[in-house]
């Protein structure tokens, strides 16, 4: 800043202060990187004095005090060690979410929509605000200031600031995260400001896109505040009543349309993302009965739900489902590449396990869309478009995670039935999930103990015709192929099989293969010679024997 604009700013009159501001706002608006202020000490100069302006009560132009401060914070070379709590504390007044005994009138949406925007600037950059928001009123603040948005006409612009500045403190803390949570009782009223965006938009059942960018930057803070939740840990009664809440409102949320397909699209993202963190116990919600008569299909001033929003099954509608089956279906077609599939596929494979984990109804509903009766089984089960297609084709993946998600999701569907999920997958793909659970050579797992004992096959004409000729490894039709040995004596049989034990033992010495047979836990257990594998054999042909 050169000498002139510097005494401006730092001369207390305000008339040329305002100048210097405007001045300084404009030229800064697009900077993130102050190293001209920092290396000449000016950042911490003008940082000071712009906190002792904001400290005058006759203080004019608190708005462009604030911007150049919330443009200052994008530097935080000197902020650890400049910023105070009183400097804190004096922005959290002016946001409205001081502590009450403190406040005078409230300063106006504009200026808390500034100070909001500061605090989420200070925060993000400087672990010194983030232990100070420790102690200070900053959630009670913004808890406090949610619980009044039925009463209060609070704008847009303060509603959406505060979610992201209560999104960023509990992203960034795990002990603000579990204080919003289990002190402030967050969940619940993040749920019913949910249930109030939702009221408001009731008449149409239609967003806007400034009601779905506060609906989601909600859904964000939820996803904070219940992360922390596994299948592992069973919520206590209230816990577990808070997320049957929340599930029978995101629910809801399903059946809301906007124009703005992209915003949409995010909603249902953020909608997944929370799903994950929820308790399978609780996923019975998403599925509503037709004869429900609070259906939330329905709309206002009709007789009956929106048909673009029913999906029947087995009495039920199963809407919700059909979205989230019809998401895994986009994002297989975003994930061209490798590195994008585990932060696309990973979120939505799990709520999908969550669901058909859940309830009968969801898993034959999903069975029915992913795992169709078999007609065509000329390909591979992983060649193809379709969703088992591209499921089969991850079970293969490098990326572990989404091997194991795409398994467990198939298995499940299976009814955790090796026989079956041989037949949709091939052997080869699901060896992998086979050896981890000890079902090699087609043990069978206790996992299918849950299920109903209906076997929901019904096979097709075209896969009858071609089922003898089905090779179970790769898991479809395999065209009749002429016999290697035919034509040879026993003694030249023999010599062909000797040779491949000593190739097979060749690869072994040298480290490019480990031969296993299958242990008792029916699992893969290395040997030391490669003629331990003869002692399978006669058990494998009384096996065979048993099956045929």
């Amino acid at each position: 800043m050169d000498a002139e604009s510097l005494s401006c700013l730092l001369s207390g009159d305000y008339g040329r202060v305002k100048e210097a501001l405007v001045k300084f706002n404009k030229q800064n608006s697009q900077v993130f990187n102050f190293m001209h202020f920092t290396s000449t000490g000016q950042w911490v100069v003008i940082w000071n004095k712009l906190f002792e302006y904001l400290a005058d009560p006759a203080m004019p132009h608190r708005v462009d005090c604030l911007m150049a401060i919330k443009v200052l914070a994008r530097d935080k070379t000197y902020l650890n060690e400049t910023v105070s709590g009183e400097q804190l504390d004096g922005l959290l007044q002016l946001a409205g979410i001081g502590r009450p005994e403190g406040c005078d009138a409230p300063a106006s949406e504009e200026v808390q929509v500034e100070a909001l925007k500061c605090l989420s600037n200070m925060i993000f950059q400087s672990t010194k605000c983030q232990e100070m928001c420790l102690t200070n009123a900053s959630t009670e603040g913004i808890i406090r200031r949610v619980k009044m948005y039925k009463e209060a006409p609070y704008g847009y612009d303060i509603k959406y600031f505060d979610m992201k500045l209560l999104f960023l403190l509990t992203a960034i803390n795990c002990d603000i995260r579990a204080k919003v949570r289990d002190q402030l009782h967050g969940l619940v009223y993040l749920v019913e400001t949910l249930d109030l965006f939702m009221s408001q938009a009731a008449i149409f059942k239609e967003f806007s896109d400034k009601d779905l960018d506060l609906i989601n930057e909600v859904l964000k803070v939820l996803f904070n505040l219940t992360v922390r939740s596994t299948d592992n840990l069973v919520p206590e009664e209230e816990e577990a009543t808070q997320f049957h809440r929340l599930v029978t409102v995101l629910h809801d949320l399903f059946f809301y349309r906007t124009l703005n397909r992209d915003k949409i699209v995010l909603l249902h993202s953020n909608i997944v993302n929370l799903l994950t963190s929820v308790p399978v116990s609780c996923y019975v919600e998403l599925v509503s009965s037709l004869h429900s008569k609070l259906d939330s299909a329905s709309t206002p001033g009709s007789d009956g739900p929106d048909p673009s929003t029913v999906v029947p099954f087995e009495a039920n509608n199963v809407y919700v489902l059909h979205v989230l089956v019809e998401f895994l279906r986009k994002n297989f077609q975003k994930a061209e590449k490798k590195s994008d599939q585990y932060e696309l596929l990973s979120p939505i494979l799990t709520v999908l396990i969550k669901a058909v984990r859940a309830d009968g109804v969801h898993r034959r509903y999903v069975r029915s869309i992913i795992l169709p009766p078999l007609r065509d089984v000329r390909d591979r089960p992983e060649v193809g478009k379709e969703l088992r297609n591209h499921l089969c084709s991850l079970l293969t993946s490098p990326c572990t995670q989404i091997a194991d998600l795409s398994a467990e999701l198939l298995f499940v569907l299976c009814k955790e039935n090796v026989g079956r999920m041989i037949k949709y997958t091939g052997y080869g793909n699901a060896a992998g999930l086979f050896a981890n659970r000890g079902l090699l050579g087609g043990r069978t797992g206790n996992g299918g103990e849950q299920y109903s004992s209906d076997s929901e096959d019904s096979d097709t004409e075209e896969y009858k015709q071609i089922q003898h000729a089905i090779n179970p490894v790769i898991g479809c039709y395999e065209p009749p192929k002429p016999n290697p040995l035919e034509g040879m004596s026993e003694e030249q049989k023999e010599y062909e099989a000797m040779e491949l034990v000593k190739l097979m033992d060749k690869l072994q010495r040298q480290g490019l293969i480990q031969p296993c047979k299958i242990g008792e836990d029916g699992k893969p257990h290395a040997v030391d010679h490669i003629m331990e594998l003869q002692e399978e054999i006669p058990e494998q042909q009384r096996d065979h024997k048993r099956k045929t």
